[in-house]
């Protein structure tokens, strides 16, 4: 039975539309048991659940997941954005349609982030991820409908029984002990909330908002019930932090998301995680499985008399899902377009519902700063910074990988820990924070990785993920493949986004094909970045050409122009 919606301002243009169970779940369902989406399924789905089929076909045309064309029987996605693109994935992509192009068993797409950067250039064969060195190996066992394995996690992981520095417990026998304090009574939610605020933790998937505060705005909250995100659609070139702790750490991400639903009142919480992530999703699910036969998941959590349920959603595609009112709208069973803000989901969420969201590292945060105590976890810091930081590292170094470090590390430092820069070479340029971040040049090595730090650099902390160029490397094609990722995954909803990342795009191809370079993009593009900056709904329109200009600004200050 659908939910009534509270009339709040900002909301009404979602007013007219269907409402009910969502329904992609059972569009994944369909595709999973037949490889794609035909219309006689669709038009019963369509009678069974008393929707229309525009509305269906709507979410089909949306989500680039779904398929409505069978698939050959193996099915190779390569990687083309940034991290693979600086270690020869076209080359990589060639290589392929040369070896299988006429086979008609073999179906070879270049797609989006998957989400593997330390194993660039990436691939997944019929959705099992590798290096595309692998490929060979990976289509002949799918060939024989084998399945091959998913690849090793990549450098950085921790060796076998070795722990991150954020993981409080000993062994696995001491796992969820402060969610038993908490369900115990030894702990109040409010013990938590104030943990979290005094430790300073900020949102760790790019927004940075205060968690405590967050939790606190949750919990204050009068409506009821209240729900509970994690955010594990990370899917932004050069980010894959999440991805390691999940597979390593999925019993921290879990306390995390129980003691925040614990805290805010909340008595359903969900993993949201991107369909790439098909290795992690498996042991989050048998995670979840485990709390359910210890009792700490269930109708009454460790006896507690509090019902705790964990569920997993699964992404149906789309870069966009990471922004929160987005995620919440595929959640609810439309498409994924943001929402207007405010109201913020805090106070207007699933469902209309207050509703806690963080992301995977926030939530993987929470344990360790209650456990061993807020001025702990400040003393992590580097100098005048708190707590650690989980950075994903790619592109021109010796070790891509995912590294645990202070926060407040510089890049000098961090890519060195990755082994350097690939081959001994000059770094020309690197993101700290991803995609969406500022290239920096390497006049900023030495700034420390934090908040304020970088955005006083004219860059920022944002995704996490440190993505390093090597001297000689085109830069504005690097920017030029940046920026094609944000038009790509542009929803459409507002036009300043879909029409001006498509606009500068043209130009920046016309300028690389006539030779131009960074130094010649600020006059034309310039405009550009401000008018979608200043007029996009979301977070995409606004930073999209942020990369292509900090290049123009490099090049201003080096005097180079094409190339790096």
């Amino acid at each position: 039975m659908a939910r009534a919606r509270a009339r709040v301002p900002g909301t009404e243009a979602r007013a007219g539309r269907f409402d009910g169970p969502s329904l992609i779940p059972a569009l994944q369902a369909i595709q999973e048991r037949l490889g794609w989406l035909p219309r006689e399924e669709l038009a019963a789905l369509s009678r069974e659940a008393r929707r229309p089929l525009y509305e269906i076909q709507g979410l089909v045309s949306f989500y680039p997941h779904f398929r409505t064309e069978p698939p050959a029987p193996v099915t190779v996605r390569a990687c083309r954005d940034l991290s693979c693109w600086l270690r020869g994935a076209a080359g990589q992509a060639a290589a392929l349609r040369r070896e299988h192009g006429q086979d008609r068993d073999v179906e070879i797409t270049e797609v989006s982030c998957l989400g593997r950067c330390d194993l660039a250039p990436a691939i997944s064969v019929n959705e099992r991820p590798g290096p595309a060195g692998r490929a060979p190996d990976l289509i002949a066992a799918a060939r024989q409908a084998a399945d091959p394995g998913a690849a090793p996690g990549g450098a950085g992981r921790p060796a076998e029984g070795a722990r991150w520095p954020n993981d409080p417990y000993a062994d696995a026998a001491e796992h969820y002990g402060v969610l038993r304090a908490v369900l115990s009574g030894e702990l109040g939610g409010a013990d938590v909330i104030a943990a979290l605020k005094d430790s300073g933790l900020r949102g760790m998937g790019g927004a940075g908002f205060p968690a405590g505060r967050k939790w606190e705005i949750v919990a204050a909250q009068p409506a009821a019930p209240k729900y509970a995100i994690c955010n594990a659609d990370e899917s932004e070139p050069g980010t894959f932090k999440d991805r390691q702790i999940l597979a390593t750490q999925p019993h921290l991400v879990l306390e995390g998301l129980l003691l925040g639903m614990l805290a805010t009142g909340a008595q359903e919480g969900w993993v949201f995680i991107r369909h790439e992530y098909g290795p992690e999703e498996e042991i989050i699910r048998a995670e979840i499985e485990s709390l359910r036969a210890a009792g700490l998941a269930g109708p009454d959590a460790g006896g507690s008399g509090r019902r705790l349920s964990v569920e997993v959603f699964t992404s149906p595609g789309g870069y966009i899902l990471g922004e929160e009112s987005a995620l919440i709208e595929c959640m609810e069973g439309h498409r994924g377009e943001p929402r207007n803000k405010p109201p913020f989901p805090g106070s207007y969420g699933l469902h209309g519902q207050p509703t806690l969201m963080n992301s995977v590292e926030t939530f993987a945060h929470v344990p360790v700063i209650v456990r061993r105590g807020a001025d702990w976890w400040r003393a992590q810091g580097a100098g005048e910074h708190s707590g650690l930081k989980f950075f994903a590292v790619s592109g021109h170094v010796e070790r891509p990988g995912v590294y645990c470090v202070p926060m407040g590390t510089t890049a000098r430092q961090l890519i060195e820990l990755a082994g350097g820069v690939l081959g001994g070479r000059a770094l020309a340029a690197f993101q700290p924070g991803g995609a969406s971040s500022n290239f920096l040049g390497p006049d900023s090595l030495d700034v420390p990785l934090d908040f304020h730090t970088l955005a006083a650099a004219g860059s920022m902390l944002g995704s996490g993920a440190v993505v390093a160029l090597a001297e000689g490397t085109d830069l504005l094609a690097a920017a030029t493949n940046v920026l094609r990722f944000f038009r790509d995954e542009s929803c459409g909803k507002c036009v300043p986004c879909q029409v001006g990342s498509a606009k500068a795009h043209e130009i920046l191809s016309g300028l690389l094909a006539g030779g131009g370079g960074a130094a010649d993009v600020d006059g034309q593009v310039g405009e550009l970045e401000q008018v979608m900056r200043r007029t996009s709904i979301c977070g995409l329109g606004q930073v999209a050409l942020g990369p292509v200009m900090s290049v123009a600004r490099l090049a201003g200050g080096n005097g180079g122009g094409h190339g790096g």
